[in-house]
């Protein structure tokens, strides 16, 4: 008798193991490429993003750094959770580091198709990702595969949000890169997004004009770039003109090494741009990105490993149905022993 309990028992907590797998999900899951084959039936998940993304690009350019960008601040804020994209006078993209972020409209213009293609199936914070790479690609950088399989978050706090500075130390990038588990060599990779990237005047002004309350401009910026630049951004003016960070001006849609060579050669325009070719921590670095032809591939290989930073994956954070907006009232699963 006692044997056959015993069996019972065993096959009671197997069952009940069998159970807990199929309905808490892969809780510890890691991401991977293809994540969503056969869980989208009519139509591909990835195509859909590159749809809305190419047309919106053809529409206007810029739209591409945007894209980049906006993957890269919703990563960098408790992990790439599309944390970035809730609404709410104090949530993140309210923030100041996060008042000039773009893209918005593309990724809900994407998410709108996919819940119409697979309502309640794919995350939000998987089309940031998705589209940071299509926008790479239409840019002429090459096509790297995309980790999927993020939820997304239900907390967006502007207090939260605490980006690198562009006016940091390469250093003090360092540390703050670190901290998400990114290294230095990655991190110069990723600033290498500036390529197709844009500023406004007024985080260069200093650097033109009143450099370390000088009075004059920066020392380490090429004079005739200094000169251009000021053409662009006149001394006080409330334009708030957009600089491109790629000088090589025939370039500046293009997703290819030439803001390393721009940097090599005192033409960096954000100060942690240039701090990257003087800093002798990332000099060699910067020389080698910038007389090879391996930067797009090794550029996709750095966004995968920020795109994998603090993820939920498996029965935590949500999915969306707008990304606007967390899901309310979300129904108990009975078989849930975490609530």
């Amino acid at each position: 008798m006692k044997i056959s309990m015993a069996v019972a028992a065993a096959a009671f907590y197997l069952a009940l193991g069998i159970i807990l797998v199929n309905f808490t999900g892969q809780c510890d899951a890691a991401l991977q490429v293809g994540f969503y084959n056969r869980k989208c039936n009519t139509r591909n998940v990835e195509g859909i993003v590159f749809s809305v993304v190419e047309r919106r690009m053809n529409e206007k350019k810029g739209i591409g750094a945007a894209l980049i960008r906006l993957h890269f601040h919703d990563c960098f804020v408790k992990g790439c959770d599309a944390s970035i994209l809730l609404d709410g006078d104090s949530s993140e993209k309210n923030a100041t580091a996060n008042q000039s972020v773009g893209g918005y409209e593309v990724i809900d213009e994407a998410k709108g198709l996919l819940e119409e293609a697979c309502e309640g199936v794919v995350s939000c914070a998987d089309i940031i990702a998705i589209a940071a790479r299509d926008a790479v690609q239409l840019s002429g950088g090459g096509r790297y595969d995309v980790q999927t399989g993020r939820r997304d978050g239900i907390e967006s706090l502007a207090s939260n949000v605490d980006l690198p500075s562009p006016s940091s130390s390469v250093p003090q990038s360092a540390d703050a890169f670190k901290k998400k588990g990114i290294s230095l060599e990655d991190m110069v990779l990723l600033l290498g997004g500036h390529t197709i990237g844009f500023t406004h005047c007024s985080f260069i002004e200093d650097r033109l004009y009143n450099f370390g309350g000088s009075g004059e401009a920066d020392p380490t910026m090429d004079p005739s770039l200094v000169e251009q630049l000021k053409v662009v951004c006149p001394k006080n003016s409330e334009a708030d003109a957009a600089v491109s960070l790629d000088r090589n001006l025939a370039s500046t849609f293009i997703f290819d090494n030439s803001f390393f060579n721009q940097t090599k050669h005192r033409r960096g325009v954000l100060p942690i741009d240039q701090a990257l070719a003087l800093d002798p921590s990332t000099t060699n670095m910067v020389d080698n990105l910038a007389t090879s032809n391996d930067f797009p591939a090794r550029f996709g290989q750095a966004m995968v490993k920020l795109g994998a930073v603090e993820v939920l994956t498996g029965q935590r954070g949500e999915i969306r149905k707008s990304c606007r907006a967390v899901v309310k009232n979300k129904p108990r699963s009975p078989f849930s022993l975490f609530g």
